[in-house]
């Protein structure tokens, strides 16, 4: 299943896996109201696709040599002529972006070929897992232009820390791949050539596990997140694992796991996860 728009695809294949893609690459796949307003409406889509298990994973990736230059510089110019509250409304609709993808139920993986600027270090920093290549690049830009990272600040400052997130948003500096992996916001740094090869084998892995054990396991750590050691969560805890270890899946991994055999959930290791890949090839 495809879905096109003007500035980005959603290609969802026969495994559940679904490509998210920005594609603008003559503009860096930058971000202007419009892209925000497609990819609002794949994410409403996904969350409902991912909620009743027909979507078991996410990746968001774009075209060309940059994963994405931030906002686009027509855009900048409109929004000069915004009063606040056309900027306000403009701001809750990139809110809107961020939270959309990362309250994903889902697991997500963010692949970055390239430079990533701005509120491109946001929707890194709102994925689960980030795989990089080592041409790839991270800005927290916006202070340069005298604007701030603010609607992207609770997601970047979560992946980096607070006292990296002070320094970065500060300074704009420009984090290469490897000192992103090492403050956090990136999982795994690989080569260039076979990025897509990485992206395929953390896919695998991620099929491995059951949906249900995922979706769950997202909702559990967000709400831990929040209130890490009240009694609210602690009883929070205590009833995923519960409801889990009774569920239809739950029984399945026991069984399958005494049984020495695949639980039904785990695709036949046989079957082709590159089909979307090999298409941007």
């Amino acid at each position: 299943m495809s879905d096109n728009t003007a500035y980005s695809r959603l290609e969802i294949d026969d495994r559940g896996i679904a490509w998210l893609t920005l594609d603008r690459p003559e503009v860096h796949n930058a971000f202007d109201d419009s892209l925000i307003a497609e990819l609002n409406a794949h994410l409403e889509r996904l969350h409902d696709a991912a909620g009743h298990g027909e979507v078991r994973a996410v990746v968001l990736g774009s075209e060309g040599k940059s994963f994405s230059a931030g906002a686009d510089l027509g855009w900048m110019k409109r929004m000069v002529e915004y009063d606040f509250d056309g900027n306000l409304a403009d701001s809750h609709k990139l809110a809107q972006l961020m939270h959309g993808l990362d309250t994903l139920p889902c697991p997500t993986v963010c692949r970055v070929q390239g430079a990533a600027f701005g509120g491109a270090v946001g929707l890194a920093a709102c994925c689960d897992i980030v795989i990089a290549s080592e041409k790839a690049r991270f800005c927290l830009s916006e202070v340069k232009i005298g604007l701030s990272p603010a609607v992207i600040s609770p997601y970047v400052q979560r992946a980096l820390g607070s006292r990296q997130t002070r320094r970065y948003a500060l300074t704009a500096e420009v984090m290469d791949a490897n000192t992103a992996w090492t403050l956090g916001l990136v999982h795994q740094v690989v080569e260039h050539e076979v990025l897509d090869a990485a992206v395929i084998a953390m896919l695998h892995n991620l099929l491995a596990g059951s949906p249900q054990a995922q979706r769950a396991t997202k909702g559990l750590l967000a709400e831990v997140a929040r209130e890490p050691d009240s009694q609210a969560t602690r009883e929070h805890t205590c009833r995923v694992i519960a409801e889990l270890r009774v569920s239809a899946e739950g029984q399945e991994g026991l069984a399958s796991f005494f049984e020495k055999r695949r639980p039904a959930w785990t695709p036949d290791p046989d079957d082709d996860t590159t089909s979307a890949t090999e298409r941007r090839s």
